[in-house]
């Protein structure tokens, strides 16, 4: 998110032979100016109303002696190490000039301190290197949520050319962080945990796909052996980027600690001449006295107050892929507008097919006009008859990506990014369409345009299936993966500025582009291509880790599931979808009238339930047994919550262990029931408390004793609300 004038109060500018303590929402974050760039000497829980004399004395306590065999005097990185300093870890900055000018040496010039309009802290530094001739400055900030971003500007202030290759911006943590959590995945399997321990070393993420990645690190953190969602003291950092990027944690025997990332620059990506500037991406933080859900909760928090999260309820999304696939046919897609309509379903997204020659996905892409085949009439029939039920319309588009088989690729061969002698392999028969061009920019820009002038259409899927490969940009064929995130931004700022009422999903394959930068200019993403409710069990809670559920889109699939083949219940399927934005991509004419009462039961309690879902508190408790997961949202007052208890495997415990509910207000007393449609059980699975009355206790009982669930067969979920008792 881009700071304007008008987002700070008027900076006040610091002493820089100060210690700065910055506080919030149980946050401090202590910076130590002293000795050039900021050192960071404190981030995590807060210290208190400390004066200078403390802020002083925390400096000196904090202070070591030489190690052996080390340089005269302290090592302390700053938040842009440098080896100048005497840090011998990963440096900040890494460049040169033909060879030279490749170890910097910044003097700080100027601090300076502001408010955000939010009610924010805001640290900008700049500094200087005459010698190399760079010039930097560094923007720190304290949100109003506890959550710490930073970036940096490198400007070339000499002649000639300065060769970036990156900038890695860090955060220390403290010895006591044992653990390392961060994300690994593939396609349909996208964000599953990776847990190492934090030894001495380098673990290194790089990610060169040139989108964010199914297996992108997410969210890397650092927390204390006992580190679960619940428990443990934990620090967490994430790249803002949708391109190349990577991400660190380092200790050594130095030094206790530290996190860091940046975009990851091809060689050569970045040449910044006399006067020209770069800006790395954001990197955001986070910090959890007490485990996981702490640390996205500030997440959460920080997103939910930005001036365009979405306000309004979020509908419930039916969406045609699984449906129909490539098969378009107005009677039939209209017969599945009155079916969705009739569930309950809220807007109706046409999918891929519905352009050019577009039949299957080898040819087509990139020729963003109705087909005339297949719409002889244009998407107006359509549009009208969704719109006239009283749904939202959207459209599936896939702008950054072309056919070879296709009218653009055929006029603009030129357009794709490709090295000069070859095109880069083909995935899914495609190639990627270089928006660096500012005529390929122009005529994407003209096209999306034209269809949300002629449509009334209220959201855009924006899909992008392939990685970015030998990205060349340009007839000199140099690296195009900067550039071209860059100009994707760009674009879909243009057409947010030009149509401000469409919403866009950011889709990759299902969820290879999911991250903080994206979703500044989209609505919602794509978890999965996954909907298989169990793969789902694992891929929405891990994905809530960084963003609310209001954002994750979450749909109710077909009894068989198109990626995996796993069949499930429909109430396992619905009560999985139900914790996020909920959808259906099912072909609702092949329903049975039962399905159809049983899945419009579940759109109503989402309809029932979602302010609480997408304003309420996430919450996972820490497995006891491992058959059973059991997570849930609590209102931000603590007077309403509702929870999912979901098998995932054969229980070895009969009956069920008790389980926990947290989150809970521990002094007020709650109304605990099965919720409906979900409270159905066999007699087999009956419980002496498992009834409409329910039971009434504290919520400190149901946090830290629990109650027994029923006995579920794997894949079956139960869901319970919670309501406090005045």
């Amino acid at each position: 998110m881009p700071l304007r004038p008008d987002d700070v109060t008027s900076p006040t500018t610091l002493d820089t032979a100060d210690v700065l303590h910055l506080r919030a929402a149980g946050v401090s974050l202590v910076l130590d100016l002293a000795a050039g760039l900021p050192r960071v000497l404190h981030w995590g829980a807060d210290l208190g109303d400390l004066p200078g004399a403390a802020l002083a004395a925390l400096r000196l306590a904090a202070r070591s002696a030489p190690a052996a065999s080390s340089v005269d005097g302290e090592v302390v990185p700053s938040v842009l190490p440098e080896q100048s300093t005497g840090w011998l870890g990963v440096p900040g900055l890494t460049g040169s000039r033909g060879g030279r000018g490749w170890s910097s040496a910044f003097a700080l010039e100027r601090a300076t301190h502001a408010r955000t309009a939010g009610g924010g802290d805001l640290v900008t530094v700049t500094a200087a290197d005459p010698a190399a001739g760079l010039g930097l400055e560094l923007v720190l900030e304290l949100t109003p949520q506890g959550v710490v971003r930073q970036r940096a500007t490198v400007t070339n202030t000499a002649d000639g050319t300065y060769d970036l290759e990156g900038v890695l911006l860090t955060l220390p943590v403290p010895l006591r962080a044992t653990t390392l959590l961060d994300m690994g995945g593939h396609w349909a399997r996208e964000r599953h945990p990776i847990r190492t321990p934090f030894t001495h070393g380098t673990r290194l993420r790089e990610n060169r796909r040139g989108r964010t990645g199914f297996d992108a690190p997410y969210v890397l953190v650092a927390g204390t052996d006992e580190l679960g969602h619940r428990r443990g003291e934990v620090w967490g950092v994430h790249v803002a980027w949708s391109g190349n990027h990577r991400s660190l944690a380092q200790r050594a025997h130095d030094h206790p600690g530290l996190l860091g990332g940046g975009e990851l620059l091809l060689p050569g990506e970045v040449r910044l001449g006399t006067g020209e500037s770069y800006t790395s991406p954001w990197l955001y933080a986070s910090y959890g006295a007490a485990g996981l859900d702490e640390l996205a909760g500030r997440f959460h928090a920080w997103l939910r107050a930005r001036p365009q999260h979405p306000r309004t309820p979020r509908p419930v999304t039916l969406n045609t892929w699984e449906a129909v696939y490539f098969d378009h046919d107005l009677a039939r897609l209209t017969e599945l507008a009155d079916a969705a309509a009739a569930v309950g379903a809220e807007r109706y997204v046409l999918d891929d097919g519905w352009f050019g020659d577009r039949r299957d996905d080898s040819r087509g892409l990139g020729d963003w006009y109705v087909s005339d085949e297949v719409w002889p009439d244009g998407l107006g029939p359509l549009v009208s008859h969704v719109t006239g039920l009283g749904m939202q319309f959207g459209l599936w588009v896939e702008p950054e990506m072309v056919n070879p088989d296709s009218d653009l690729a055929r006029a603009h061969p030129d357009w794709m990014l490709r090295l000069p002698d070859r095109l880069p392999r083909p995935a899914r028969h495609q190639q990627v369409l270089d928006l660096g061009r500012p005529e390929a920019f122009a005529h994407i820009l003209e096209r999306l345009d034209a269809l949300l002038t002629e449509y009334d259409i209220a959201y855009l899927k924006w899909d992008h299936n392939r990685d970015l490969l030998d990205a060349g940009h340009g007839a000199d064929g140099v690296p195009g993966v900067h550039g071209q995130t860059l100009a994707v931004y760009r674009l879909i700022d243009e057409l947010k500025a030009r149509h401000p009422r469409v919403e866009i999903e950011s889709c990759s394959s299902g969820g290879a582009r999911v991250d903080l930068e994206i979703l500044e200019r989209t609505d919602r993403v794509w978890a999965s291509d996954c909907i298989d409710a169990l793969e789902r069990r694992t891929i929405q809670p891990w994905t809530n880790l960084l963003i609310p559920l209001e954002l994750i889109g979450a749909h109710i699939g077909s009894g068989t599931a198109h990626s995996t083949g796993r069949r499930a219940g429909l109430g396992f399927r619905a009560g999985t979808a139900l914790f996020g934005h909920l959808g259906i991509e099912w072909d609702l004419r092949e329903a049975d009238d039962a399905e159809r009462a049983e899945l419009a039961a579940w759109v109503a309690l989402y309809k029932d339930v979602r302010e609480l879902l997408h304003t309420g508190v996430s919450v996972h408790a820490d497995p006891v047994d491992p058959a059973y997961a059991v997570h849930g949202v609590v209102a931000q007052d603590g007077s309403d919550a509702l929870f999912a208890i979901a098998t995932v495997a054969s229980s070895a415990q009969a009956p069920a262990a008790l389980v926990t509910l947290p989150g809970l207000d521990p002094d007020a007393t709650y109304h605990v029931r099965p919720q409906a449609p979900a409270d159905v059980v066999g007699p087999w699975q009956h419980v002496p408390w498992w009834k409409p009355e329910g039971l009434r206790t504290t919520g400190r009982v149901l946090g830290q004793v629990g109650v027994r669930p029923p006995h579920l067969q794997p894949e079956r979920l139960v869901l319970l609300r919670a309501t406090r008792v005045d």
